[in-house]
């Protein structure tokens, strides 16, 4: 992480791969915003949503709660599409139970938001470290529909990442120090924390790995480790000059 490089936001049809609503927020929130203001297009393919107990606030949401924070978000960030791959509760929290073969067709060729048929320049999936089964599943997938082959043949996103969450560390093979450090503007920031206050049944009062104060400390400590105010931290998969 000891050089610094200029990359043009501005050309780029970026792909996120969210394994539920709130990932892609948590995880590249800041990025997203960044990009969209210079002008790239964002598309964000969900894995699948159903219904949900957990401690936060709310105690529990539905399918249709998530899918109105959804199109909340999406308007707020100005994403230029989204998509749920598998709805329902058949596979939420299960997708582990999905050969990967059909995950990674899903990705590769068969969703509306395929990167065969978006041809996406950045792609962004969830690292594999995760203590969470359905993010290992996207992981997993993900590095699957994106193996090297034929460029002439198979679409080749140019820059693909995983990006981190607070809750990542949470292994005891915890993730490696990521290798990108991508700087973020207060507004990036704020962005990010009000996308998230959207996700009004997944947002926690700190201290949690989805609080507000838990994103904004680690935008700061990764934009300490770059020498900026604050930044996102993404692993390199491929970045092909």
């Amino acid at each position: 992480m000891g050089n610094t490089m200029t990359f043009t936001w501005s050309q780029q049809r970026i792909l996120v791969l969210s394994p539920h609503p709130d990932d892609e927020i948590l995880g590249c929130g800041g990025l997203l915003h960044k990009a969209k203001a210079a002008g790239a297009e964002v598309f964000i393919q969900f894995l699948t949503v159903g219904h949900t107990t957990d401690r936060s606030s709310c105690l529990s949401s539905s399918p249709e709660e998530r899918h109105i924070e959804i199109k909340q978000v999406a308007e707020y960030q100005q994403w230029d599409g989204w998509h749920i791959a598998f709805p329902g509760d058949e596979y939420h929290l299960r997708l582990d139970l999905i050969p990967r073969v059909e995950l990674s067709n899903m990705v590769e060729q068969e969703s509306p938001l395929s990167i065969a048929k978006l041809r996406p320049t950045v792609v962004i999936a969830p690292h594999r470290t995760s203590y969470n089964q359905d993010h290992q599943a996207v992981a997993e997938a993900a590095h699957t529909a994106m193996r090297p082959s034929n460029a002439r043949l198979r679409h080749h996103p140019e820059l693909v990442l995983s990006y981190e969450e607070a809750a990542d560390q949470w292994r005891y093979d915890a993730a490696p120090m990521p290798n990108l450090l991508v700087e973020l503007a207060e507004e990036d920031l704020d962005s990010k924390l009000g996308a998230l206050q959207l996700y009004a049944t997944q947002i926690h009062e700190h201290p949690h790995t989805r609080s507000e104060q838990t994103l904004r400390s680690l935008a700061v400590l990764r934009g300490m480790q770059g020498g900026f105010a604050l930044a996102e931290a993404y692993h390199i998969m491929r970045c092909a000059a």
